[in-house]
Order: C-alpha cells, then structure tokens, then sequence
C-alpha cells in the first residue's frame, strides 16, 4: 500500500474523530409465535443464526416474545428452537442482543454477581493488583462476560462507561457491592451521546459523583486523572506494564515520545529509566498540560511539545535529528472497514517517520489501539515502513494490554492494544 500524498493528509494524530454513524435497522418483528414455543422459558430471542460472539446484530435475530422489553433479560433459543444461552434485549439498539452466557440453564439476575466476582477475583486475589497500583481495569467488558460495560478503578473513584440499556438500568445495584470489595467511594459516569440516544440510556437519572480529579500511583510514580479532559475513563491502565518496561531500555538514552498524551512512557523512562533526555510531544493541548503537571508531581525534567506528531517527525526528519528510544502511541486511526485505507495509510506514514528517528540500534516501540487491525497486518505495516527507510527492524518483544484487560475466545477482536518492540538496524 503507498502512503497517500501530503495533500491528502488532513488528519492530526490526536484530533477527536467521529465516524459517520450507520441507521440502526430494528430486528425484525416475529410474524407469531414459532412451533413448539410454548414451552420457552419467557422473555425470549431465538436467533437465525448459531453465533458464539457476544453482540448479536438485528439481521441475525429472528424473533423475540412479546414481554421482551428494552433492558430484559432474556432466554437465547436457537434457530432450531433449542436452549442457547441468555442475555440482554434492547429491540431498538444498534446491537440489540448481548450474549452472557451459552448453555441450557436458565439464567437469572444472580449470574450478574457471578461474573462481578470472577472479575474482582482475579484482579485482587489472582493478579493483587492493589500491591502495585491504585489504577487498573475492574472490569473490561466482553472480555469479562459483560458486554458493553468497562470499569476503572483511580484511587478512591469507579469510572464507569456503559454501551447497553440493560447494563445501565442495572448498575445501580452493583456499585455498593463493588465499592465495599475495591475501597472505593465514588464514580463518574461516561456514556457516548450516540450511544445512548440509540440505546436509550439517561445519564442524567444516574449522575454520579462530581470528580473533576483524582491522584494515582502506579509502580510508585504519580499521575493526576483529570475525569473532565481525559480519554475514555480517564486514563491509559492498559499500557501499565509497558511504561514500566520501557525503564530497561532509557539508561542514558535521549527518548522521543510521540502522541505522549498525560506524559506516562515520558515519566517512567526519565524516573524509573534514569533516560538522559526525554522529550514528549502531543497535539492535545490539555493532555500536554496534564503530562506537565504528572511530571512536576514526580519531580522530572522533560521536554514538552505541543504538536501534531506528524509534522513535529517531518520537521525533525528534515533537521537530521535521532533519538535512542523512539515510542509512537497514536490514538485509535481505524474506526470501521469502510475507511480502514485511510488509517492503514496513517500507520504506515507514522511508523516510517518515527522509524526514522531511531538511531541506529536504537529501539523502536509502536502501538496500535485499533481492534480492527490484526497483530499480524501491523506487523506488515511497521516492517514495510522501515524497508521504506532503508532500515530492518530486530524484533525483540511483541506485547499489548496488561492482565486485567483479559480476552474472551469468542470476542478475538477484543485484543486491540499491540506493541512491537524492535531495534532499528
């Protein structure tokens, strides 16, 4: 794939973006009852089709009983009228059928709290999280069985971002039990305003706690959250891991952060790594802001740029400028398969500038967050870029999200966060 022309490239690596939202087509109302129904276990949705993922869309749903309501929990049937699973309905949703559990037993609202201690378990007990940081992912949606919920935990504070009716009208009953099991006593609350007018979802009726701010520790270095400016919830927990590795490889290096955000691979390589220089360059202007203040808090000298990261890499291209460590972070630059071009042509652009920063031997270590691009294909990209340079690339690492962000097998797209670590020959 060639790079698209400079003049085609309008884009600013940090730049909030929307997609153009598709109409949502509701499901298909059921012509009657199908034979042998009678004895289904009420509400219920029968499918068309056999599927394993957890996000049934409207195309593949046959009908659904008349008490099925938006937010129901219902009985999954199969399309030969056998006992599939359950779930939670939502006739008008984009997705209007979240899959929770696949078998024949009949499932009530107690297999919420299951899942609730399956995930609390393996953060506390399994991985003791809370030894190591305040910050980390409680729960991470399919990936814990509960589509369409996500929940960090900063310090004192839950944050809360919700995709599905059913799981909105529920939370209510599950912050008090999550709250006294975490320590924590407040949350905020962070719904897509696409997403909620299709789903339905009325923040307002479950407001949360007014947090503009909360410290954390993480591997004993400090960041301030900021709930009103940040991304997502706040705050990157799944590169957790990461910044602290990058500490193995800054020992009097210079390092070039690109697309640093609130400063944490910046603060890490300068504190734990005892890097020379470090230098961090964003084009959000509050999260460059933020990385200032995080540094300050952790008494570390860097250098901040306010910039777009791809012309501060073409500009320093032109000057001959190398750095020892280069990290490229850009946000999500895939959003669907209709423009997946444009942001594989995004990737390839930024990995070959970054890749031609590194000094030679120096170490690379790009990252993509879009799901819709398989480890494998940005592997292809970041090899491609640097072939372009006249460079190879020694793969030494491949990594992505730390342990509390886990992967269902049924929802492989879930394993969005991918690093590749590589020395630049």
């Amino acid at each position: 794939m060639n790079p698209l022309p400079s003049s085609s490239r309008p884009w600013q690596s940090n730049r909030p973006y929307r997609p153009a939202r598709p109409a949502v087509p509701n499901p298909p109302a059921p012509k009657g009852p199908p034979p042998g129904s009678e004895g289904w276990r009420t509400p219920w949705v029968q499918l068309k089709t056999y599927s394993f993922h957890p996000t049934i869309y409207p195309a593949m749903i046959r009908g659904a009983s008349p008490d099925a309501k938006a937010g129901s929990l219902v009985q999954i049937y199969s399309k030969d009228g056998q006992p599939f699973g359950a779930g939670l309905y939502n006739p008008k949703a984009r997705v209007p059928l979240r899959s929770l559990y696949h078998g024949h037993e009949a499932i009530d609202e107690t297999y919420f709290t299951l899942l609730l201690e399956r995930a609390l378990d393996m953060r506390l007990n399994s991985l003791r999280l809370p030894e190591t940081t305040d910050a980390f992912r409680v729960v991470n949606s399919d990936g814990d069985g509960l589509s369409g919920l996500i929940i960090d935990k900063f310090a004192d504070v839950l944050s809360v971002q919700v995709h599905s009716l059913g799981i909105f009208q529920r939370l209510p009953k599950w912050l008090p039990m999550l709250h006294e099991r975490l320590g924590t006593k407040r949350f905020v609350l962070e719904v897509d305003e696409f997403i909620g007018r299709v789903e339905g979802i009325q923040p307002a009726k479950l407001p949360g706690d007014p947090v503009k701010s909360v410290k954390i520790r993480e591997h004993d270095i400090r960041y301030e959250i900021d709930f009103e400016a940040g991304h997502k919830t706040g705050f990157f927990c799944d590169q957790r891991e990461n910044r602290r590795r990058i500490a193995q490889w800054t020992r009097g290096k210079r390092m070039l952060d690109l697309c640093c955000y609130t400063g944490g691979f910046s603060i890490t390589a300068k504190t734990k790594g005892e890097a020379a220089e470090v230098t961090g360059v964003d084009l959000d202007e509050k999260a460059i802001a933020q990385a200032k203040r995080n540094a300050n808090l952790n008494n570390a000298r860097i250098d901040w740029v306010h910039c777009d990261a791809f012309s501060y890499a073409r500009q320093m291209q032109q000057n001959g400028l190398k750095w020892d460590v280069v990290i490229c972070d850009p946000p999500k630059l895939i959003f669907s398969e209709e423009e997946a071009h444009e942001g594989l042509a995004k990737y390839e652009d930024l990995n070959a500038l970054a890749i031609s920063l590194v000094a030679p031997g120096g170490l690379l270590v790009t990252c993509s967050c879009s799901g819709q691009l398989s480890p494998d294909h940005f592997e292809r990209i970041a090899t491609k870029a640097a072939h372009r340079n006249g460079r190879k690339l020694q793969y030494v690492d491949r990594t992505g999200a730390g342990e509390d962000h886990p992967v269902m097998s049924n929802c492989p797209e879930s394993l969005y966060l991918k690093l590749l670590w590589a020395r630049v020959i």
